[in-house]
């Protein structure tokens, strides 16, 4: 990464000037030398991610308007921010794969979520989803592992998890996993909801998550309208009631 390299060099020369130039003690050289590296690390840093977290918000502004083609520029754009900050080009990645994802162009969409963050868990959903329908399950299985071991607490990660391993046949690994995500995360009702009818043999009631569930496409549009269509005639009784 270029800011630590620049930092660690600046401190390196002033420590070297400090002791054979100025003749300063070797000791408190040292620390002056530590001391600015640290210092220049955090103000190349903030530096930086300043600009990040610019360019992030003009990202989040295009999508909401609808202009992706627009926002995925940008975020390329982003990209020479990389070299100079650790995990910035992976979650770059990661944010350019979820759009691509997120309007069907699952190829296109690949090779970004295969070079994304691994602590960007929908991200990483997506990549294993992707794994799964391509029919290469141990490397949905070993994504998934990635996944939550960097993101314990991600309840629909793990129902995602399981679901997967249920699709594709293995119902006793979608329970452990289940299990375990239960464990880690600490109780959620949704979640221990849906294992209860994996454990009995019923269809896992995924829909209930929402928005959350069908960034990942997998259930077919009309199931997603008709529980859109009940959602909303049932906010309509409440209205009138």
């Amino acid at each position: 990464m270029y800011n630590i390299a620049l930092a660690l060099l600046a401190g390196i020369l002033v420590s070297v000037l400090l002791i054979f130039a100025v003749e300063l003690n070797i000791w408190i050289s040292l620390l002056i030398g530590f001391i600015l590296i640290a210092g220049l690390y955090l103000l190349l840093t903030r530096y930086v991610m300043g600009k990040v977290t610019a360019l992030m918000d003009t990202v989040q502004k295009d999508v909401q308007a609808g202009r992706v083609e627009k926002a995925i520029k940008v975020l390329e754009s982003g990209l020479k921010y990389g070299p100079w900050q650790i995990y910035v080009t992976g979650q770059i990645n990661s944010q350019i794969g979820m759009i691509l994802f997120l309007k069907r162009d699952f190829a296109e969409a690949f090779p970004y979520l295969e070079k994304g963050f691994v602590k960007n868990w929908a991200a990483m959903g997506m990549l294993a989803v992707t794994y799964m329908k391509r029919n290469k399950n141990s490397k949905m299985i070993d994504t998934f592992e990635s996944a939550v071991t960097v993101n314990k607490k991600e309840p629909l990660l793990w129902n995602l998890y399981g679901f997967c391993l249920e699709h594709v046949g293995e119902k006793e690994k979608a329970i452990a996993v289940m299990e375990k995500g239960v464990k880690k995360v600490g109780g959620h009702e949704l979640l221990e909801a849906n294992l209860d009818l994996l454990r009995d043999g019923k269809k896992m009631k995924m829909m209930a998550w929402g928005e959350l569930w069908y960034q990942f496409h997998l259930e077919k549009t009309g199931a997603i309208i008709k529980q859109q269509t009940k959602a909303i005639q049932g906010r309509r009784k409440i209205v009138r009631q």
